[in-house]
């Protein structure tokens, strides 16, 4: 089961899926004032573009990671693949905004079955002590989706036409897809039977808790819709839990939030990726919007601060098996936090230039580089072997709400001083909202204190709480 060929083909086919969807988060950034012109978006319209995808993929993220360990990991990522690149031919094909977002929503739902089944493949044949080292990989390759974005997003709008941002995927889905039905291995996690009733509330409840951050910079935070989201969300959260304590096979073991792991590390990551994608979205519009840029000059220049990951991250995932989880967390925030910080004080400047941004955006790059695949390893760290479908969804599932609340966050924060009539007027409202940023990867270090720094704390913590640590296969 842990042969080399066996898990060089999982990571390599685990990674590409995390690559297609780790790319499509992005990939739309820079294609925003373009899709403003040429489809007459609105900031809202903008906003949606890249929210309904992380809505869905957000709210059905738990739904991927059970129908993986229910009907089969292996098939249902094959399965996510298709629908991820049956959509992606279906945005191409988009003629308005309306067209576009649909397709998107379709998008999220096979990101949402893809992503939290990458970690649980790899973890199925990956032996423990190349665990880490693993991970780090394919958060090196989200890091290189990211990376790449920009700069592919910005040659292709400007080369050729926007809609090629999403007819590159095909070829690249359609060879994943037949590749992982031909050469992953089949596994299945410990839950005999389907927990429908927590499926579904489970995805009520994070597409309540989402809807209210992403209508919010429109309807007011005050607002019946928004406030009556956030009430609605926590009462079916309190209905999960309810129902999740008295299931005969939950989909979560509500006891995983009783570990400090578990908790903190969710933590990290919720805040991490709130401040990530709320910068990302303002930054991308900033080059163009703010500094005049085309799209492919734009992507070049963003490219300091996204390409971190691709070096970093896989070196971060062998320095937290070294030192452990939390000091490379710790060093991560401390640097995003700064870097975006720094980036907010040197647009404030009158006259600025790239030159000022470039160490600021290295900064806060390598910050981001050494929190991406740790957070996924602490959460693996913590819970027993079977469960690691459950729990990387589960830790997935957070992310993604960080990313819609990132997006939310800064456009309410930029909306309020700035706005898109001139150049300077961008810029005004540009600095609040990246030291908005700055101040949410700061607040993550508030948790990233709690977070172990060794497996073996971890386990003792899974203990303490109650769940059964089952046997690791790769331990032996």
């Amino acid at each position: 089961m842990t042969d080399r060929p066996r898990w060089g083909w999982t990571l390599a086919l685990a990674a590409l899926g995390t690559f297609l969807t780790a790319l499509d988060i992005v990939v739309v950034s820079i294609a925003l004032p373009t899709l403003r012109q040429t489809l007459h978006a609105s900031l809202a319209d903008l906003e949606w573009t890249i929210n309904s995808y992380n809505l869905v993929f957000a709210a059905l993220m738990l739904t991927g990671a059970a129908l993986g360990d229910r009907f089969g990991r292996r098939r249902m990522y094959v399965l996510g693949v298709a629908l991820f690149t049956l959509a992606s031919a279906a945005a191409a094909l988009s003629t308005s905004t309306g067209t576009l977002i649909a397709a998107r929503v379709v998008q999220g739902a096979g990101a949402a079955v893809v992503m939290p089944l990458t970690v649980t493949l790899v973890a199925d044949v990956v032996p423990r002590a190349r665990r880490a080292m693993a991970i780090g990989v394919l958060g090196g390759v989200t890091g290189l989706g990211v990376a790449a974005g920009p700069v592919l997003g910005g040659a292709i709008v400007e080369g050729i036409s926007w809609q090629w941002i999403f007819w590159i995927n095909v070829p690249v889905g359609v060879a994943v897809a037949v590749l992982s039905a031909l050469r992953l291995r089949e596994s299945h996690g410990p839950r005999p039977q389907l927990d429908v009733p927590g499926l579904l509330l489970a995805a009520a409840t994070m597409f309540a808790l989402v809807w209210a951050p992403v209508r919010a910079p429109s309807a007011g935070w005050g607002s019946a819709e928004v406030v009556g989201a956030l009430v609605g969300g926590v009462l079916l959260a309190a209905a999960f839990v309810a129902w999740e304590l008295r299931a005969a096979h939950p989909m979560v073991p509500v006891a995983y939030f009783r570990q400090r792991g578990f908790a903190s590390a969710n933590a990290v990551g919720f805040l991490q990726q709130t401040s990530l994608i709320g910068s990302l979205f303002m930054i991308t519009q900033l080059f163009q919007v703010g500094m005049g840029y085309a799209p492919f000059a734009a992507g070049l220049r963003i490219l300091v601060w996204m390409a971190a990951p691709v070096f970093i991250a896989p070196a971060a995932g062998l320095l937290a098996g070294r030192l452990g989880n939390r000091p490379v967390l710790l060093a991560g925030l401390v640097l995003q936090a700064v870097g975006l910080g720094w980036l907010a004080v040197a647009t404030g400047d009158a006259g600025f230039g790239y030159g000022d941004l470039v160490v600021p955006l290295v900064v806060a790059g390598v910050g981001i580089s050494l929190c991406f695949p740790v957070v996924a390893n602490a959460i693996t760290d913590v819970v027993p072997f079977e469960e690691i479908g459950i729990a990387s969804g589960a830790n997935k599932a957070t992310v993604e709400l960080g990313s819609v609340a990132g997006v939310a966050v800064m456009a309410a924060v930029f909306a309020r001083s700035g706005g898109y009539a001139d150049p300077g007027q961008f810029v005004d409202g540009f600095g609040p909202a990246i030291l908005a940023a700055a101040g949410i990867a700061a607040l993550g270090l508030a948790a990233a204190v709690f977070v172990p720094s060794r497996a073996a704390a971890a386990d003792s913590d899974a203990i303490t709480a109650g769940v059964a640590v089952m046997p690791d296969p790769s331990r032996r």
